[in-house]
């Protein structure tokens, strides 16, 4: 059953974000929505739920169909609410009076512990924020649910969590979700739009799959724009050779030979049609200055604490060695950001005694944090490069710019980019750190699935030495080549995360 058709919808807004977009929903769709940072996927949305007029082609609905937007950004005015009110709130004045059970139903169906429900929203972490307002979306009943970076904030326990939430829905709901977390993805959509300035792809497959035939597209096009290209040259220089002879002879047949020739070579090139090539969001590269040391920190029983000591964990012998791509694995509040700040000390300031913690002298250290915390927001991403690096204006600039940053971007406050320009202008300053050991807490967080492959194929191709905390399965299994998890109080090594991964999904 069709419920929603979409014909030739487009966007402008400077420049095209998507135009001649054709889908149709139907129900039992999980439709996974792909696309770069910036590139519609929330305008999209915004049309869907009828908040945003498309610039041209048109949306036509089934009648009565009501539609459930899941928004990335709490709005302010809810921040104050306690998680139940603003669940509440959602709801019609009678429907609160008569109908508040919902409320309850919902909230229980996401599993959210009694002890946060009269906790206000400004006191939750961003991943229970998150889940406040997917449940303020589906105490509607809406027919169709579209989901906006669902994932954001989430733990591997709430990812599962949500996972097996939307895999349990009414089958006949229609799902749209909009999402850089490709595990995610593969584990809850049965179809994926690319979405596209032009030549938006649709594939009745969940991401990795869709992911593989759309490169296999990318290259059958490209090939046919090569034949042609070839063709077309070829009717070129035999319509030259027969011009001369024709010239030569005075044969008006070889005269409008020539013309037919150079027609069709028109028509080729007029038809053939580039490859599609995505316009980058900007560059990611890191580097690796090398160091001649192979053990680069050793951990003597560390023991790993919270502020008012309370123990969390002891580390035993370890060691990080050059070419280690080590992942910390742990359930929340384990210690993993705990060890990491530990680590980082050692490296920064050696003079600092931490008992069981020995850094080799000779490390120099990229450190990224999920909250990209070392940015300030009121300087301009060139003042942030120009005051931590003597490269001159014109060098700043256009490593700025190869950074997905435009000149106007340039000037303008930190604290007004978005989450994939503050990640991008975060990994520009890794790259000049020049560093030998990266230490990085959640690194793709806004990250879009190009970047997060293009640091994916930035660590590996430099051997990075590096240790990293995330919660994206997808780079976790790509990049670490050791893991370790914290388990019952201590630091142990496992062969693989997905003893791991497969725990916290029990657990949810």
């Amino acid at each position: 059953m069709t419920l929603i058709n979409i014909r030739n919808l487009g966007i402008v807004l400077g420049s095209p974000l998507f135009s001649k977009l054709n889908l149709v929903v139907n129900a039992g769709d999980r439709i996974g929505l792909v696309a770069a940072n910036g590139r519609g996927k929330s305008t999209l949305f915004r049309c869907l739920a009828g908040v945003l007029e498309a610039s041209e082609g048109e949306i036509t609905k089934a009648r009565g169909l009501t539609v459930g937007y899941v928004e990335q950004n709490v709005p302010a005015r809810l921040f104050d609410l306690p998680f139940y009110a603003a669940v509440l709130e959602a709801l019609s004045a009678d429907q609160q009076e008569s109908e508040s059970w919902r409320v309850d139903v919902v909230l229980e169906s996401l599993d959210v512990p009694e002890v946060l429900r009269q906790r206000p929203l400004k006191q939750l972490s961003g991943g229970w924020q998150r889940i406040a307002m997917l449940a303020r979306v589906w105490v509607t009943e809406p027919d169709v649910l579209m989901l906006d970076e669902p994932t954001n904030h989430l733990d591997l326990g709430k990812i599962a969590m949500l996972e097996a939430w939307l895999n349990a829905l009414p089958r006949d709901v229609p799902v749209i979700i909009s999402s850089h977390d490709r595990a995610f993805l593969d584990a809850v959509t049965n179809r994926t739009l690319f979405l596209r300035a032009e030549q938006s792809q649709i594939f009745p497959l969940p991401y990795t799959q869709a992911r593989a035939a759309l490169d296999e597209a990318d290259a059958a096009d490209e090939r046919r724009y090569q034949r042609d290209i070839r063709v077309a040259e070829q009717l070129r220089k035999q319509a030259a050779k027969l011009n001369n002879i024709g010239i030569n002879s005075g044969s008006d047949l070889l005269v409008v030979k020539t013309k037919q020739l150079k027609q069709r070579a028109d028509k080729l090139e007029v038809a053939a049609k580039p490859a599609h090539l995505e316009r980058s969001a900007g560059a990611i590269r890191l580097a690796n200055r090398g160091t001649h040391a192979k053990v680069l920190i050793t951990l003597e029983d560390a023991t790993v604490q919270t502020p008012d000591g309370t123990l969390l964990f002891k580390t035993g012998k370890q060691f990080v060695c050059q070419g280690d791509r080590i992942v910390l694995l742990g359930a929340n509040g384990a210690g993993k950001t705990r060890l990491v700040s530990m680590l980082r000390k050692a490296i920064e300031q050696p003079e600092t005694v931490q008992e069981g913690i020995k850094a080799t002298p000779s490390l120099v250290l990229g450190y990224g944090d999920q909250a990209l915390a070392d940015l300030r927001d009121d300087e301009t991403p060139m003042g942030t490069i120009i005051r931590r690096f003597d490269i001159g204006d014109q060098r700043a600039r256009a490593l700025l710019a190869g950074a997905g940053m435009t000149i106007e971007l340039q000037a303008r406050p930190v604290g007004q980019l978005s989450g994939g320009q503050k990640a991008r202008l975060g990994m520009l300053i890794l790259r000049l750190t020049n560093p030998n050991v990266y230490l990085l807490d959640e690194p793709t967080n806004h990250l879009d699935i190009d970047g997060q492959e293009a640091l994916e194929g930035e660590l590996m191709a430099h051997q990075a030495s590096c240790l990293f905390v995330s919660h994206d399965r997808s780079f976790v299994r790509s990049v670490g080549n050791r893991f370790w998890l914290i388990d019952r109080k201590k630091l142990v090594e496992v062969d693989s995360p997905e003893g791991f991964f497969a725990e916290a999904a029990r657990q949810n």
